[in-house]
């Protein structure tokens, strides 16, 4: 790559630069803000929030282009940042209900009650074991919060820090005892075989399994697919768990953050895509933007996924042959597909009446948070036509209507409806997205209608984006919305390759904040968090 500065280019100086404005970038720039550093955030982009935004998909109609709940962003991070003061509001989602056809569903809650009395209905025996299960589920999935917070330790270093740290982090764990037992059947077995050891209805295993092909390219007979379950019930924005909208689209939480991170004097530019990170004696000294921008610092921090990053920004001539190997090997092929929709009103679910007529929601007359997957072969046929190359003939599909209680995103009386799925590959073996995307929107479409007849008719417009899609609009390669796969090769120490999994990069000076890092994807802020710890230590240990 060129090291020539631009003829005009600007010359700043600031004790980090942070590539990307997503939510772990503003994360990490407050962190080291409110530290007292001077940090430039320079986004790609011409909109801040990373896969966190909120833009029209027709006049008068704003949605959550990427995520589209709140799940995983920590309280933590919110009280720190005061992001309630910054305009941030959680809105209730309903009781995920899955439609099974006819007017017959599962409703699926944190209440147990509700959960077991839907269960009931089709296994009493594994409506009696769900509290059980999801003891053993919730004393895991503690232990795995617990472990999103730690710097992952190489196990292959030798030194007197790494000896350190390994021996803190077993002396805090020390308790845990035969619990680890579960979060390795867990990274190791599949969503199927864990859940077919509790539970003997296939619909019901299916409203867990659901949970480990969302993102992934795996169905629930994958090995490791299990973990994914656990990754997507570990949100915690009420403290012990739960699931929301955020008032206005999940743009707004990056709003938040970018609006308390100026108040601590953080400077924010957009379009300043990224074309080089400047490396000199093994060290990193500043970025050269497209537009041929050349800014300074000593410390720079990718929020950008460390594919693109190493590859694309740093280039061959500065890294290890081992590191570029593992680098090309981790895997970011996504099949993960996301349609926003302008609609007159949402899906009319043939089981709507009999939800309202037992009174099942509550206080919702609507279910706003649904899974169209009604057991688990739909859910692994699903998969098997994307591992064979080809998008899914009957995919599965999360539809989610936040106008249901945030009014703000649509005309009075309209609605947006967000459907998130799988699998649609980022490649197409024997075609192209430019001959078949059209086919399968109406498949999609289609399988909607089989639940909720006629809904096509009241749609105004359709944002349909497949992974190139993704990719070309976030710079999230082959589109996958976790910035590389959550399988156990990928996870903890290892990601995303071996030795480089603590934040820092071969390359002085140069660390990664995103989501291809450890603890991976979702809208948590934990990975900007942890990166802005370790440049913290660094530069009071002059290392940085």
């Amino acid at each position: 790559m060129s090291t020539a500065a631009s003829a005009g280019a600007t010359q700043s100086r600031y004790d980090a630069i942070v590539i990307g404005a997503g939510h772990n970038g503003l994360v990490c720039a407050n962190y080291l803000a409110r530290a007292g550093k001077k940090i430039l955030i320079l986004e790609g982009r011409d909109v801040i929030g990373g896969a966190a935004v909120t833009e029209e998909i027709a006049p008068g109609f704003r949605a959550s282009i990427f995520s589209y709940l709140m799940s995983l962003l920590h309280p933590r991070i919110i009280r720190d940042f005061e992001l309630a003061r910054h305009g941030l509001e959680v809105l209730p989602c309903s009781d995920m209900v899955s439609p099974l056809g006819g007017e017959d569903y599962i409703l699926f809650s944190d209440n147990h009650a509700r959960t077991q009395a839907s269960f009931k209905r089709f296994s009493p025996h594994d409506a009696e074991i769900y509290p059980e299960f999801d003891r053993y589920l919730q004393e895991a999935a503690t232990i795995v919060r617990k472990l999103l917070w730690e710097t992952p330790v190489d196990p292959a270093r030798r030194d007197w820090k790494t000896f350190k740290d390994g021996a803190s982090l077993l002396w805090r764990y020390r308790k845990v005892g035969r619990k680890m037992y579960r979060i390795a059947d867990m990274l190791t077995m599949s969503a199927y075989d864990f859940l077919k050891e509790w539970f003997e209805d296939d619909r019901i295993m299916a409203v867990l399994a659901y949970y480990a092909s969302i993102g992934t390219f795996a169905g629930p007979k994958t090995p490791g697919s299990a973990y994914v379950i656990m990754h997507h019930i570990m949100g915690e924005h009420e403290g012990a768990g739960g699931w929301g909208f955020i008032k206005g689209g999940m743009g707004s939480i990056t709003t938040a953050l970018a609006a308390s991170a100026r108040e601590k004097g953080v400077e924010i530019k957009t379009g300043a895509r990224i074309a080089e990170v400047r490396v000199s004696n093994g060290r990193a000294t500043g970025v050269l933007t497209t537009k041929g921008d050349d800014y300074q610092a000593p410390i720079i921090i990718s929020n950008a996924n460390a594919k693109s990053l190493y590859l694309d920004m740093v280039g061959e001539a500065h890294l290890p042959a081992e590191v570029l190997r593992e680098i090309r090997n981790y895997r970011c092929f996504s099949t993960a597909f996301k349609m926003n929709i302008a609609c007159e009103r949402p899906p009319q679910y043939r089981m709507l009446d009999r939800v309202r007529r037992e009174g099942a929601l509550g206080s919702f007359s609507y279910p706003t948070y649904m899974h169209i997957a009604p057991d688990i072969d739909y859910l692994e046929r699903a998969y098997d036509d994307a591992k064979h190359g080809w998008y899914s003939s009957r995919p599965f599909i999360t539809p989610v209507v936040p106008t249901m209680v945030d009014t703000t995103l649509a005309p009075p009386g309209k609605h947006v409806v967000n459907l998130f799925g799988g699998h649609a590959p980022y490649e197409l073996k024997g075609g192209d997205w430019a001959t078949e995307k059209d086919t399968f929107k109406k498949i999609v479409f289609d399988s909607i209608e089989e639940y909720a007849p006629g809904f096509s008719s009241d749609v105004i417009n359709a944002q349909f984006l497949l992974p190139p899609d993704i990719e070309n609009i976030v710079s999230l390669p082959q589109g996958h919305i976790f910035h590389g796969e959550l399988a156990s090769d990928q996870l903890f120490f290892q990601r995303p390759i071996s030795g480089y999994a603590d934040y820092r990069t071969p390359i002085k000076g140069l660390y990664v904040c995103g989501s291809s890092m450890h603890p991976g994807g979702g809208v948590s802020g934990i990975p900007g968090h942890n990166a802005a710890r370790e440049i913290l230590r660094d530069v009071k240990a002059r290392r940085a």
